[in-house]
């Protein structure tokens, strides 16, 4: 029997603890940000969102970092990097971007509907909420798959990443697992989350503005 048993269970599976725990935990976390209010009782909404995504996506994935793998932040892109490469990519993401999401933003009703609420938070709210959202994605999960998958991270980043967006106007969210490609791309290149993070913070504060009427 014991040898029956051990051919059926027998699969030769071998898990790395940290990819194991990463991808259990971040999944857990976008579960708990969708289904829960952490601190809705305590600060005026929407700001009760944002400090709850800075607790969720970098002070909890920060805690594992140092406690638990006993990894150093520096590893998971919680660095300056390739600094000078940051700033160039930073800076022509910034000229890519804005004329496209000018049109977007203009053309697309549900864009302007969905973020025109946000505008009079700007630009603390867009700061909190991608901060920590940026490092789970572009920090946590790309650094820390890379050690196992390389490269591969770039795509599996992107994957929560772009479902994390179901909700948002369609126009945004079909477009993500591009756009998440491309910001984990910039993060791998420069080993830092900060310059997709700057290029984002950058995005979503833009598309308010206009989605608003602020540029007329």
């Amino acid at each position: 029997m014991k040898r029956f048993l051990g051919w059926v269970f027998e699969t030769g599976l071998r898990f790395d603890w940290k990819v194991v725990t990463i991808t259990i935990v971040s999944t857990l976390l976008l579960m708990v940000d969708h289904y829960f209010r952490l601190t809705a009782a305590w600060l005026d909404a929407p700001w009760w969102k944002y400090v709850d995504r800075m607790i969720l996506y970098f002070v909890i994935p920060m805690v594992f970092i140092m406690v638990v793998f006993r990894d150093k932040p520096r590893d998971y892109g919680f660095r300056l990097g390739d600094w000078k490469a940051g700033i160039v990519l930073t800076l022509g993401g910034i000229v890519l971007m804005a004329p496209v999401l000018w049109f977007l933003t203009r053309g697309d009703g549900t864009m302007r509907e969905y973020y025109e609420p946000f505008v009079s938070y700007l630009p603390g709210s867009t700061f909190l909420d991608l901060f920590g959202w940026e490092f789970i994605f572009r920090g946590w999960i790309l650094f820390g798959y890379a050690r196992k998958f390389g490269p591969e991270a770039l795509w599996l980043q992107a994957v929560p990443f772009a479902l994390a967006h179901i909700g948002k106007p369609a126009v945004e969210t079909l477009s993500t697992i591009f756009g998440g490609f491309a910001f984990g791309w910039v993060a791998y290149r420069t080993r830092s989350f900060l310059y997709p993070f700057l290029i984002h913070w950058f995005i979503a504060s833009f598309t308010i503005l206009v989605a608003a009427g602020v540029f007329g």
